[in-house]
């Protein structure tokens, strides 16, 4: 799994920095020595070794050098003359570099109490501790110390308050230091190269690697390597293979690093081809370059070429994978959907004592729950000994995709309100839980996550999320404004608000989006086809969608996937032409799978056609063992046909399997509250006034009692249908309770878990023309507009 950098901290110095890692953010009022450092001080009596001696001063620094001896390096300072600037300098030097950071401040504190001179030596470290601490404030002190001794000019101090301030979220301050120095040297260009890429903005450092190469500079490694990051950061292949040019003309392609970056880059950019050009260029591979060279397999999809790769890397080239290999291939899993390898991976990392390592283990939970084995993910999850806010966020997303969301909202509580570790969500969090909330209808829990994203600012991963909750939970208009109050909007958001339009039904509207992004320059990938096409067969646009359809390939070269095949046969099903259908999935490049027999089971469905509806049926059991509605439907269509011993059939089969038809249910938001029902309901508070309401809808309807096609039914089958009729449907409750409880003019917001019936689609039609109000009902499969007694599926559903 490839290691994305993403922007941690404001851009504004006035504002906290935002981040969820173990760093301490805020400035103590007191910084303590550590327990030797006390020690050492509580015998200031001792008999004094000749001061400052050259012997002393040499052993003082070699304690403090040696990274092991600090406790004895502190020791001896206290017993020596504190009038002489070096040793403090050594002091400082010596607890920055052991990671003794607020202990390096503190001295330097110490130092300035008791007026000791500070030179050029004494700024770099104690500016990097700050920087490591993200000491905003205490940053800007020791700067402004540095002014007032005339340091601001020397540019290796300089250097060092360019990385301080870019480490505390501040590039605008970096900045404005880097444009005061008198001088400027590589480091300090490659400090602001390096500065954006760490602070996510990789356009900013590719544009000061420009105006460094511009201003006559003679990029190095380093330089190179930050600019290269950034080109993968923003796949801005062009860039990254003029660098590539410069790299070779300043007779650095053969360095290791250099290469390794340069896969990296092609890799990230799509063009494994060139990726795997400059590997076979490096003489010397290490481990890190085969990872280069997997990781770029991965992101460019070929997932079969990255499983080879660390087979050679093992095989012919007898190189032990480390856990970033691991890491890096296991997204391949992903994409397969392979199972087996997940597990040969996770067997491999536990022989090679690889584990427990916190990385690895929330790859393979990923892994684990996009191969649909959640149990295992579950399992390792919570073996996890130090478990950080990606391994929570990771298992949240697994249920999630798993479509286990009562899980993943009570794992988000569980983190939310035990504050694990003193982990609180962030933006990936509050993105990935949003599809629970908005599949189990929860429109006022979205408003309340809506309001903790507010903290986060304009955040466009947060936005997204919330465009596709308010879409699910059937509040298009508050998905628009949104996605038109966003500042910044990528290809996800565009993406997502199509397929808003689409699952409500307005598939022109959805078609007139995705016009306006292209407008805006902004190129379609495969989701977007998967968004346009499906708002295409939503709407029953059969010309257009093939129109899309080819030119994915001609126009934008996308090869179809199996999304988009499925969408297609819903299509044909919509012209009824099922042979043709047939013929189509016949000849896709691809294997059809349980999704795509389930677009021709409904088509089926829609046509009346049993024969094919069998087929499907068939093809599906075949595949899905366990899925209980192509079962259910084919059950309906045999009822309707008044075939009973089927019925009978597929009702033995499914208890022969253990399968369980879904219990209808419907919610409505009622003044901040969802009421729910099930068919048939009475334990509602208001069940009586709710009965009387649906009397009066049903009598003024003419609809009491009238059921499709009653005359295929035998009289004693015609009792029992009538006492499981559709009169009592939870969707028809639901909509009762919503036009006496909400607002006249506001439309009634219903949702349902089943795929509403004909009777209750037909009812809904004829209410919102009697009342005159919109109904708007979601099914699982997409939001039905009814107003004027027309539905915006126009009956195909």
């Amino acid at each position: 799994m490839a290691a994305t950098v993403l922007p941690r901290y404001c851009c504004s110095s006035s504002l906290k920095p935002i981040d969820d890692s173990a760093k301490q953010l805020e400035e103590p009022k007191s910084v303590k020595f550590p327990e030797r450092a006390r020690n050492s001080r509580r015998h200031p009596s001792r008999p004094s070794i000749k001061p400052n001696s050259p012997a002393v001063t040499r052993s003082l620094l070699a304690l403090a050098d040696s990274g092991c001896s600090m406790d004895a390096a502190l020791q001896l300072f206290e017993k020596m003359n504190h009038s002489d600037t070096f040793i403090w300098n050594v002091i400082i030097r010596g607890l920055a570099r052991n990671g003794l950071f607020s202990e390096a401040v503190d001295f330097y504190r110490r130092m300035e109490r008791e007026g000791i001179g500070m030179d050029y030596f004494t700024f770099p470290f104690v500016i990097k501790a700050c920087g490591e601490l993200m000491w905003l404030t205490e940053g800007q002190r020791v700067h402004a110390r540095v002014i007032k001794v005339g340091l601001d000019s020397d540019i290796y101090v300089c250097n060092f308050l360019v990385e301080m301030y870019f480490s505390v979220g501040c590039p605008e301050l970096a900045e404005k230091v880097f444009e005061e120095m008198p001088q400027r040297d590589l480091v300090s260009w490659n400090s602001m190269v390096a500065g954006y890429l760490s602070a996510g903005d990789g356009f900013s450092s590719l544009g000061w690697f420009r105006e460094m190469v511009g201003s006559g500079g003679k990029p190095d490694r380093f330089g190179v390597i930050s600019a290269l990051g950034a080109c993968s950061m923003e796949s801005c292949f062009k860039s990254g293979k003029e660098i590539h040019c410069q790299v070779i003309k300043n007779g650095i392609d053969l360095d290791v690093m250099v290469g390794t970056s340069l896969i990296d880059m092609y890799g990230k950019c799509g063009e494994v081809g060139s990726a795997e050009m400059v590997f076979h260029l490096i003489p010397l591979k290490n481990v890190a370059v085969w990872n280069a060279l997997i990781n770029g397999y991965v992101v460019s999809g070929k997932s079969a070429e990255s499983f080879a790769c660390l087979r050679l890397m093992q095989e012919d080239q007898h190189m032990v994978p480390d856990a970033i290999s691991l890491i890096n291939v296991l997204p391949s899993c992903s994409q397969l959907g392979s199972l087996k390898e997940c597990k040969s991976i996770h067997g491999y990392a536990f022989r090679k004592l690889l584990l427990p390592q916190v990385v690895l283990e929330t790859s393979l939970v990923d892994a684990y729950g996009k191969c649909a084995a959640v149990r295992s993910a579950e399992r390792l999850f919570s073996v996890i000994s130090e478990k950080n806010l990606v391994s929570w966020n990771t298992m949240i997303a697994a249920y999630v995709h798993n479509e286990k969301h009562e899980e993943a909202l009570q794992l988000f509580q569980d983190m939310w309100l035990k504050q694990n570790h003193h982990l609180k969500p962030d933006a990936i969090t509050i993105a990935s839980i949003l599809p629970s909330y908005a599949e189990l209808a929860m429109v006022n829990e979205c408003k309340q996550i809506h309001a903790l994203a507010a903290k986060f600012g304009s955040n466009t991963v947060i936005s997204n999320a919330l465009i596709h909750a308010y879409a699910k939970c059937g509040d298009l208009d508050t998905a628009r404004r949104i996605f038109d109050r966003m500042p910044c909007k990528n290809l996800v958001s565009w993406n997502t608000m199509i397929l808003a339009y689409g699952i409500h039904g307005f598939g022109e509207t959805a078609i007139a989006t995705f016009s306006q992004m292209r407008e805006t320059g902004i190129e379609p990938d495969h989701g977007s086809f998967v968004s346009l096409l499906y708002s295409c067969s939503i709407s029953g646009l059969v010309e257009q969608g093939w129109e899309y359809f080819n030119a994915m390939k001609s126009e934008y070269n996308i090869d179809p996937g199996i999304e988009h095949y499925g969408c297609m046969i819903d299509l044909l099903g919509r012209s009824g032409n099922l042979d043709a259908a047939r013929e189509f999935i016949e000849q896709m490049p691809l294997p059809p799978t349980a999704r795509i027999w389930g677009s021709f089971l409904s088509a089926s469905r829609n046509n009346n056609d049993i024969a094919s509806a069998e087929l499907a049926a068939s093809k599906i059991s075949s595949l899905e063992h366990d899925n209980t509605g192509c079962y259910v439907l084919l059950s309906n269509m045999y009822a309707e046909a008044g075939r009973w011993e089927d019925v009978n059939r597929i009702k033995s089969l499914m208890k022969e399997k253990g399968l369980a038809k879904t219990t209808a249910s419907c919610s409505v938001d009622i003044r901040g509250k969802s009421e729910r029902f099930v068919h048939h309901d009475v334990s509602h508070r208001e069940a009586n006034m709710i009965s009387e309401v649906l009397d009066v809808i049903l009598k003024q309807t003419g609809d009491r009692m009238n059921m499709n096609m009653t005359m295929k039914f035998r009289p004693a089958d015609l009792i029992k249908r009538r006492r499981g009729s559709p009169e009592g449907h939870a969707v028809r409750l639901a909509i009762c309770l919503g036009l006496v409880s909400t607002a006249v003019g506001k439309p009634v917001v219903v949702r349902q878990n089943t795929r509403i019936c004909k009777d209750c689609h037909r009812l809904a039609k004829k209410i919102s023309r009697a009342c005159n109000r919109e109904i708007v009902v979601g099914d699982g499969k997409v939001f039905h507009h009814f107003n004027g007694g027309v539905c915006s599926c126009e009956d195909y559903w």
